[in-house]
């Protein structure tokens, strides 16, 4: 049963994203494994009422979408040449209502994000540092590969982020004009840039569902193959100072907003946020510049352009928490004011219409959506929050309706809509999996230390049990357990017999901001406390057994893990601990993350994990991926030289550690490759089963 547990969950198609237009059109991003099994690839649904038509099909998968109102559809994605092999870079593609898949541009090192506005395509491209367009791109591009050259100079922080390396290209904003028939300008371009392509399934009439720059990706037969011809030309614009870190774009694609990341004075790291002019020549203008306390981030633009969501964030510092909201910007006189002063949870707005807001956020281990017009002290509750057990998030408007992902613990992610008046929630056609594992969910309730009421979610095997428990300290630290996942699902350990809990300890989003004042400037303190007064009541409980248990997490919660091992003995018979903080000093001065290191330097001296190496006694299975830039594996390596050095856990009759190193050399903070994922199971339900039940595991035969 548990193998078919992880199988199901992790063959199950996957709802990975939605893109909507203002006038109604919905698409799904999907993902599923490949025709091998041991990869993903993504395809483009539209959801059409009651119905899904297909838009791709084929082995490449889609990477940025952008949708138009006139049913263009507008992507990216890679060839797959005769050797089944994707291309290096992706290439843009535009789907039309009828007809085939067209390739619209190619470029080395392909195209980021995309958006459509107004007669224009804007995206996001990597571009060499020393190149004014994409010209001269191509030739210094070219002959730093001829070259076979890998070094990158930096001049600023951070070099890398989560699982790459940055440099030595920057990115940078670029618009194209869209032509007024772009079937037209496709038919006169070269042959190299059209390729074959099935019909397209967006007016039903193909069967099979659709055309794709997987299935249009025959291979690059152009004469020429360092200058291929382009259907769309895209012009560099003028960006500030800084590294560009995010993007919106107004309705009439005239103008931008822009984070870029920049280090001056003794800061560093931090993003400022720019108004860009995208078709004339006024100079990047700055709107917000960051503070050690403040920051400021891109959010959409108002209907008619004269006014801009921002995010203003205060900065965790040594004495100050993070603290997140949203205000209005006048885009004229550069005011702002901000919005909901009241509603005590971190919310994501964007526009219904030019009065009114909607945003989604967590709320008590769920989600809520909100409403209220952008005046308002406060809005009101329209869908979700306490009494249901979902949560909301990639909201969107489309023909007057809030399109969103829903999902909850139990339940995998699918699209509904959101009627703005009377708050109804209505699921859509669902191009993803609805997965059905085993087990029940229920809630824990304590109290803690300090008063403060806590809860937790509880899956449960079937049967009256005892079973035996696992706890699962959540990541973040901003963060909390309210949404499905395939990364750290409990269904795989519940259909193991395995109890799982979920906690929202200190620091844990959807509670107000005093929930994460009570733990934000001491990690391991009262975030701690928390978990176990949540533990404790849950070992309380007749179908749980107090004496089978172990603890688990990954990233914040890794650190939990190992904090954990170091000050309860044996309390647990075995820990797991992923992508986790073991030495917070040392990670202070390797991660991507340029706030961490002056936010700890006050808690280094009091909450290092390292500092109780000595004093653990239960077994720990460490996981690492070597590609982890904003947890390095540096981390990894020092908790597993330390667990032989100074640890107090016994060794076996052979005289050998009771500790294991799950170790992926291809894998970020996240273990995202299909196999990797199955093993990621297994090993740490071999680690449970050993040390919690007493069982003999048989390691896979592809760990070798």
């Amino acid at each position: 049963m548990t193998s078919e547990s992880i199988e199901t969950l992790l063959d199950a198609t996957r709802l990975a994203a939605l893109e909507t237009t203002e006038g109604g059109r919905i698409l799904a991003k999907i993902s599923s494994p490949d025709a091998k099994g041991t990869a993903y690839r993504s395809a483009l649904v539209e959801i059409d009422g009651e119905h899904l038509l297909p838009l791709t099909r084929g082995s490449a998968s889609v990477g940025a979408v952008a949708a138009a109102e006139d049913g263009t559809t507008f992507f990216t994605a890679q060839r797959v040449g005769e050797d089944g092999e994707e291309a290096e870079d992706a290439q843009l593609w535009a789907l039309p209502v009828r007809g085939e898949a067209r390739e619209l541009a190619s470029r080395p090192g392909g195209f980021g994000g995309l958006t459509v506005a107004g007669r224009h395509l804007v995206t996001e491209l990597e571009v060499h540092s020393q190149a004014s367009d994409e010209a001269e791109h191509r030739e210094l591009s070219t002959k730093r590969k001829d070259a076979k050259v890998t070094a990158a100079l930096h001049a600023g922080f951070p070099t890398r982020y989560w699982d790459h390396d940055l440099g030595p290209t920057r990115p940078v904003l670029a618009i194209a004009a869209l032509p007024d028939d772009l079937a037209s300008a496709e038919r006169t371009a070269a042959p190299g840039a059209q390729r074959d392509g099935a019909r397209t399934g967006a007016t039903g009439a193909d069967s099979d569902g659709g055309a794709t720059g997987a299935s249009a990706g025959a291979p690059h037969t152009d004469a020429d193959e360092d200058a291929p011809t382009q259907v769309l030309h895209f012009r560099h614009l003028a960006m500030p100072d800084g590294r560009l870190e995010s993007w919106s774009v107004d309705r009439e694609g005239t103008r931008a907003l822009v984070g870029m990341v920049d280090s001056r004075d003794d800061l560093v790291g931090v993003p400022d946020l720019y108004l860009l002019d995208l078709v004339g020549e006024q100079p990047p203008r700055l709107l917000r510049e960051a503070t050690a306390e403040l920051e400021y981030g891109p959010g959409e633009f108002s209907p008619s352009g004269d006014r801009a969501l921002i995010g203003r964030h205060h900065s965790w510092t040594e004495s100050q928490s993070l603290a997140a909201g949203a205000e209005v910007l006048d885009l004229a006189t550069g005011e702002s004011r901000p919005v909901w002063p009241e509603l005590d949870h971190w919310f994501e707005p964007i526009w219904l219409d030019e009065s009114t807001l909607v945003a989604t956020s967590d709320d008590q281990g769920r989600g809520a959506v909100w409403i209220g017009g952008v005046d308002d002290p406060a809005p009101r509750r329209l869908a979700g929050g306490p009494g249901q057990e979902l949560t909301f998030s990639s909201a969107s408007v489309a023909g007057g309706a809030i399109i969103a992902s829903a999902s909850g613990i139990a339940v995998a992610p699918y699209p509904v809509r959101i009627d703005p008046a009377t708050g109804t929630v209505a699921a859509l056609a669902n191009p993803a999996d609805a997965v059905t594992l085993p087990g029940t969910l229920t809630e824990v309730t304590a109290t803690a230390e300090d008063g403060t009421a806590l809860r937790a979610w509880l899956r449960l095997p079937e049967g009256v049990g005892p079973h035996p428990l696992v706890v699962f300290a959540h990541g973040g630290p901003w963060g909390s357990w309210n949404a499905w996942t395939y990364r750290w699902n409990p269904g795989p350990f519940v259909a193991a017999g395995f109890a799982v809990l979920l906690p929202d300890p200190a620091i844990s989003t959807g509670y107000g901001q005093a929930m994460i004042d009570r733990g934000q400037h001491q990690l391991g303190g009262t975030p701690f406390t928390d978990i176990m007064a949540l533990t404790d009541v849950t070992v309380g409980r007749a179908d749980i057994d107090a004496e089978r248990t172990a603890f688990a997490g990954g990233s914040y919660g890794g650190y939990m893990a190992n904090w954990v091992a170091g000050r309860t003995g044996d309390r647990f018979r075995c820990i797991v601990t992923h992508a986790s903080l073991w030495d917070t000093e040392s990670m202070g001065h390797t991660t991507d993350n340029a706030g961490w290191e002056r936010s700890m330097r006050g808690q280094n001296a009091h909450y290092n994990p390292k500092d109780f190496a000595g004093e653990i006694v239960a077994p720990m299975l460490v996981i690492h991926g070597d590609k982890d830039y904003r947890v390095p594996i540096a981390q990894g390596h020092a908790l597993w030289y330390d667990l032989h050095e100074f640890s107090a856990t016994p060794r076996d009759a052979a005289g050998r550690t009771q500790h294991r190193y799950l170790y992926f050399p291809d894998e970020g903070h996240w273990i995202q490759g299909r196999g990797n994922a199955q093993v990621w199971y297994e090993t740490f339900l071999g680690f449970l089963d050993t040390h919690v039940r007493g069982q003999v595991w048989e390691r896979p035969v592809v760990l070798g």
